[in-house]
């Protein structure tokens, strides 16, 4: 089962607020994976771009660009409510 994105929007902190398509609101912190894959360091050196995040078409997962994506699955089970 896949748990589609339905918005996603980047807060301060690089957290990441997600509505999926069930409409759950989840958060997901991506900073533990600046160490884990240090691609995703560039959203922290790059200015500007953890804001240009968007949703996949079809809900699947999030992306920056064609090396940063995040699938819809990892963001709901590794994201928290509030």
């Amino acid at each position: 089962m896949f748990y589609k994105v339905k918005s996603v929007k980047p807060l301060s902190n690089f957290i990441l607020e997600i509505i999926f398509e069930n409409n759950e609101i989840k958060y997901y912190d991506i900073k533990p994976l600046f160490e884990k894959w240090l691609v995703f360091k560039n959203l922290k050196n790059i200015q500007g771009l953890f804001e240009q995040v968007k949703v996949d078409v079809g809900g699947y997962g999030i992306s920056w660009n064609d090396e940063l994506d995040l699938s819809c699955n990892e963001l709901y089970f590794n994201s928290k409510t509030k």
